[in-house]
C-alpha cells in the first residue's frame, strides 16, 4: 500500500512508471487473485501452468479493451481468454530461454518508427491506412506530463497493452528461434529435388463408389469401430462434449401483421408527399433521408423504371422491397456532369477541438490563396493531409458522383462554382476545394427519400407463438417424446455436432447468449432430458424474437474417440465407403487395365506429369493415395487396388523419368524448409496449450 499511496500522491512517479512499462504489473497485481483478501479458489477462472488467473483481474480486463462496444460477448471473452493462456505460456518460455524486453524496446515498440504490430493494428488511421503517429505522440506527451492520469480508464487500457506488446514481441522472438532451427538434410533436400524434377504419367481405372448401391452394404458396429482407430487423430476430442437434439419455431409474420404493418406506412403518404423537410420527416419516422443523386441503375429494380418517370415531390408505394414494404419519394432530378476534376487541402480532424483548429487551418490557407500569396500545388504539397492526393498538389482527375463523401461530392458536382474556393467538412475533417472542370457528358440523376416497414411478426403474434411453444414444452419432457411429436407437428428434429463446456455456438443457430445457456445447461442435464427452458433468438437486423428452440439431451461424450452411437450419422458414409472399397477390390482381378474397366462399364484415364505434392490433378482430382502409390512402383508396373476419396483404383506407371542430380544443394534447403518456418507462428503456440498444464474454469462464471 505504500507504494500505491506515493503514486497517488506524486503524479511524476505515476509518469515514471508509466514510462518504464512498470505500470501495468502493478495493475495486474493490484487485480489479481492471488491478492485477493478474499482468497478463494472460487474466484479462479483458470490455471495455467501455476499461474492463477483471476475473475476480477478478467473482467476488468475485459471492460476495459470492450467497454459496452458491441460485438459478440462470447468471442470476446474466447479471445481474451487466449489472450491470457498465451501470454502465460509465452513468458515462461521467455524466461526459461533467457529471453525479454528492455524498458528502452518497450518504449520504441509503442512510439518508435517500427511500432509493433499492436500498435500498428489499434493505431492505424483508416482514412490513410498509415500509422496515427499523431495520434500517438499526444499518449506519449501525456504520459510523460502524467495527464494521462486524469483519464483512468486510457491509462488502464494502456497498462494492460504494454502486456500485449510484450507478449507479442516475446512470441516473436520465440518463433524467430524455432524457425532459424529448421533445417532441411541433404538426404531430404535431394529426395525434393526428385519429386519436384521427375513427375509420373499413369494410366488408370476407376471404379467409382456410387458403382454399387449403398443397400448392398451392410455396417456392424465394428466396421465403425475399426474406422474410428484408423482414423483417431481426426476424430478425437480433447475435451468431453455434449450432443443435442432440438427443434426450431421459426416466428413469422401473419397475414394480419403483414396487412396491419402496410397500412400504417400508408398513412404517413399524405404527409410524406406534402413535407418541406423530408430529412427532418424521414427521420422522425426511421425512414432513409435524401443523400446524394442516384443513377437508374443504382435504384432498386422494383422501382427504378417509376422513380425515373415520376415528377419531382411525388411518392410512391407502398410496395415490397427486400422484406420490407416501402414508400420512395422523388426530392429532385438533375443532369449531373459524369466526372470531374478537382483539387484539395485535407486537414485531419476526429475530436470536436480537433475540428476547431483544422478549421482555423483552412481559413488561414484560403486567406493566402486568396491574396495571391500562395500557389495551391505548394500549400497542398506542404500542409494537405490527405496521402492520396498530396503530392500531387491535392489535384484528382476523373471523380464520378459518388466517389467521395457527401459534402465534397455536393460541391464538386452541384453547388461549386469552376475555379472558386469553398471550405467543406466531412468526417475526414476540413479541406479546402476547387472544382477544376466537369466533363461536358452528363446522366439524368434523382435523389430519393424512402419510408419503410419491416414485415415482422407483430407483439400480439410473437406472444401466441411462444405461448404455443411454452406449452409444447410442457407436454414433451423427454427426448423421445419430443421427437415423436415434433414429427407428428411435421417439424424437423435437428442434431448438433459435438459441443466443449466452453462452447457459445450451436450449429446454424449460431452464437449468443441462448446458445450459451442451452451449453451450460447440457453439461448439467441428463441424457435424455428436455431442458424446461424456452430458448429465444433474436432478429439481427430489426431486433425481435424470430425463433424459439426446443432442447433435449441426446448424449454425453468423454475425451478421446467417441462411442460409435454419438458419431455414427457422422461417419456413415465414409465407412461405407471404406467397406465398398474392401467390396470391390475383391472383385478386381487380373492386371489387365481394359479387361478391368470392360468389368465394370468404365474407362481407362490418363494422367501425365504429375508431382508428388500436387493437391489437385484434372480428372483425377483430389487423391493422394493414388499419386502416393505410383511413386513407390517401376515403370511399367500395375498396382493392386488402391482405397481412393472417390473410388477404387488401379494404376499403372507409363513413365517414371529420373530427375537427375541436384546441383544447388543449399537452394533447395531454403525453398524446402521456408514452407515449414512460414507455419511455425501458427502452429508452435498451438503446440504450447496443447502440451501445457491448464485448468479452464470459465464455465462456472459465463
Amino acid at each position: 500500500m505504500a507504494l500505491i499511496s506515493k503514486i497517488r500522491k506524486n503524479s511524476w512517479l505515476l509518469v515514471v512508471l508509466i514510462a518504464l512499462g512498470l505500470i501495468g504489473f502493478i495493475v495486474m497485481d493490484m487485480t489479481s487473485g492471488q491478492q485477493s483478501v478474499f482468497g478463494s479458489s472460487q474466484t479462479i477462472v483458470g490455471d495455467i501452468e501455476g499461474k492463477k488467473l483471476d475473475w476480477n483481474q478478467f473482467y476488468r480486463t475485459e471492460q476495459v479493451l470492450y467497454g459496452n462496444s458491441g460485438g459478440d460477448l462470447y468471442s470476446r471473452r474466447s479471445q481474451l481468454w487466449n489472450y491470457f493462456v498465451e501470454e502465460a505460456l509465452v513468458k515462461e518460455e521467455a524466461e526459461a530461454l533467457g529471453l525479454g524486453v528492455s524498458k528502452t524496446e518497450l518504449l520504441d515498440l509503442q512510439f518508435g518508427t517500427n511500432p509493433s504490430p499492436v500498435i500498428q493494428q489499434r493505431f492505424r488511421n483508416p482514412q490513410t491506412g498509415q500509422v496515427d503517429f499523431q495520434q500517438l505522440n499526444q499518449i506519449k506527451t501525456a504520459i510523460e506530463d502524467g495527464s494521462i492520469a486524469e483519464d483512468p480508464r486510457l491509462m488502464s487500457y494502456w497498462a494492460h497493452q504494454e502486456n500485449e506488446i510484450i507478449k507479442d514481441r516475446l512470441q516473436s522472438k520465440i518463433n524467430m528461434l524455432v524457425s532459424k532451427a529448421i533445417y532441411t538434410p541433404t538426404w531430404m533436400a535431394e529426395m525434393g529435388h526428385a519429386e519436384q524434377n521427375a513427375p509420373v504419367s499413369l494410366a488408370y481405372v476407376k471404379v467409382p463408389f456410387d458403382e454399387m448401391d449403398n443397400a448392398e452394404v451392410t455396417l456392424s458396429d465394428a466396421d465403425y469401430e475399426a474406422y474410428l482407430k484408423e482414423n483417431a487423430e481426426q476424430y478425437k476430442n480433447d475435451e468431453e462434449t455434449r450432443i443435442l437434439e432440438y427443434v426450431v419455431f421459426e416466428v413469422k409474420p401473419t397475414v394480419e401483421d403483414s396487412a396491419a404493418l402496410r397500412n400504417r406506412l400508408a398513412e404517413l403518404l399524405p404527409e410524406f408527399e406534402t413535407t418541406k423537410d423530408d430529412t427532418a420527416f424521414t427521420e422522425r419516422n426511421y425512414g432513409v433521408p435524401p443523400s446524394t443523386f442516384l443513377t437508374e441503375d443504382a435504384l432498386s429494380a422494383a422501382i427504378k423504371d417509376t422513380v425515373m418517370n415520376m415528377p419531382e415531390g411525388s411518392v410512391y408505394g407502398p410496395y415490397i422491397d427486400q422484406g420490407k414494404y416501402r414508400a420512395v419519394k422523388l426530392v429532385e432530378r438533375r443532369m449531373i456532369a459524369d466526372s470531374a476534376d478537382t483539387r484539395h487541402i485535407l486537414i485531419q480532424a476526429q475530436a470536436p477541438e480537433q475540428f476547431v483548429s483544422a478549421e482555423k487551418t483552412i481559413d488561414s490557407l484560403q486567406n493566402l490563396l486568396e491574396n495571391n500569396r500562395a500557389s495551391f500545388d505548394s500549400l497542398a504539397i506542404r500542409f494537405s493531409q490527405d496521402p492520396g492526393s498530396a503530392s500531387d498538389g491535392g489535384k484528382y482527375e476523373g471523380v464520378t458522383p459518388g466517389q467521395f463523401v457527401p459534402e465534397f461530392n455536393e460541391v464538386l458536382f452541384i453547388t461549386g462554382d469552376i475555379g472558386k474556393l469553398y471550405k467543406v467538412r466531412t468526417s475526414y475533417g476540413w479541406h479546402l476545394v476547387e472544382v477544376l472542370s466537369r466533363s461536358a457528358s452528363t446522366t439524368p440523376r434523382v435523389k430519393v427519400a424512402y419510408l419503410e416497414e419491416s414485415i415482422v411478426p407483430l407483439e400480439e403474434t410473437q406472444e401466441n407463438i411462444e405461448a404455443d411453444v411454452l406449452a409444447f414444452i410442457g407436454e414433451n419432457r423427454d427426448l423421445e417424446t419430443l421427437r415423436e411429436n415434433a414429427a407428428a407437428r411435421g417439424l424437423d428434429m435437428k442434431t448438433s455436432t459435438g459441443l466443449t463446456r466452453n462452447a457459445f455456438s450451436i450449429g446454424e443457430l449460431g452464437g449468443g447468449q441462448a446458445s450459451r445457456d442451452i451449453v451450460r445447461w447440457a453439461f448439467n442435464a441428463d441424457v435424455g432430458e428436455v431442458s424446461p427452458e424456452l430458448y429465444g433468438y433474436q432478429d439481427p437486423v430489426d431486433y425481435y424474437t424470430n425463433k424459439y428452440v426446443v432442447v433435449g439431451l441426446r448424449a454425453r461424450q468423454a475425451a478421446g474417440l467417441p462411442a460409435v452411437a454419438n458419431i455414427k450419422s457422422q461417419i456413415e458414409q465414409q465407412v461405407i465407403n471404406k467397406k465398398k472399397a474392401e467390396m470391390l477390390a475383391g472383385k478386381i482381378s487380373g492386371t489387365d487395365l481394359q479387361s478391368i474397366a470392360q468389368q465394370f462399364g468404365t474407362q481407362v484415364d490418363t494422367a501425365r506429369n504429375v508431382a508428388f505434392n500436387a493437391t489437385f490433378v484434372p480428372s483425377l482430382g483430389f487423391e493422394p493415395k493414388v499419386i502416393g502409390k505410383a511413386y513407390t512402383m517401376e515403370q511399367g508396373s500395375v498396382s493392386a487396388p488402391i482405397e481412393g476419396k472417390t473410388g477404387v483404383f488401379v494404376v499403372q506407371v507409363l513413365s517414371k523419368p529420373a530427375a537427375g542430380q541436384a546441383s544447388n544443394i543449399p537452394e533447395l534447403r531454403r525453398t524446402m524448409s521456408s514452407p515449414v518456418q512460414q507455419q511455425v507462428p501458427a502452429r508452435l503456440i498451438q503446440a504450447m496449450k496443447k502440451n501445457a498444464d491448464i485448468e479452464d474454469n470459465r464455465s462456472r462464471f459465463y
